[in-house]
């Protein structure tokens, strides 16, 4: 088993969202430090990015945040923790990928998602076995759920690739579900 070190958080960057989910982020971001597990993310300053590497930072965790120069801006880089500028998309994704043992999605919009797909199909193509979790206390994620279902009835995805799909409600579940998981890729 390898030992998971540090857990990449894939989450939106709005502050116009309901506080429920800024909350959850921020219960997950004191989980994480709680454990001693270093969270890798984004980089941002604001929404649930922000709100989790607060939470992580003020409970006296490790924090490693990943901007894109071009969102400098918009994303409000969080000084206070560890951070890497890139730049563009594609080598943040790649960096928050080498940096992380496993994933958590929290609630969040299209770039979320597509992180979140990305990760799954690299799993599916066999490149890595990292695990993932999607978090959310509402069924937020419940959607997606149904759309993987979804595919798996329609032959695109075996069946057995349920197994990477784990769907959390509370930080300590998601966070012991990477645990259970976690394999070392023979590559």
């Amino acid at each position: 088993m390898k030992k998971i070190r540090s857990v990449c958080v894939y989450c939106g960057a709005s502050n116009a969202v309901d506080p429920a989910f800024i909350d959850l982020a921020e219960r997950l971001g004191r989980e994480l430090a709680r454990l001693g597990l270093r969270l890798v993310y984004g980089g941002g300053g604001v929404g649930l990015m922000g709100a989790t590497a607060r939470a992580a930072h003020e409970a006296g965790g490790s924090v490693l945040g990943i901007m894109p120069r071009f969102l400098l801006q918009k994303e409000q880089i969080y000084t206070d923790v560890e951070h890497r500028i890139v730049e563009d998309m594609h080598t943040r994704k790649q960096m928050m990928f080498d940096e992380a043992d496993a994933f958590i999605v929290l609630p969040g919009g299209i770039g979320t998602l597509e992180e979140a797909v990305e990760i799954l199909s690299w799993a599916r193509l066999g490149l890595h076995a990292k695990p993932m979790a999607f978090l959310d206390e509402d069924g937020f994620w419940a959607p997606f759920f149904e759309l993987m279902d979804h595919i798996i009835k329609g032959g695109f995805v075996p069946e057995g690739f349920r197994d990477a799909l784990v769907h959390c409600h509370k930080p300590g579940e998601a966070i012991s579900a990477l645990l259970d998981r976690a394999v070392v890729l023979d590559m």
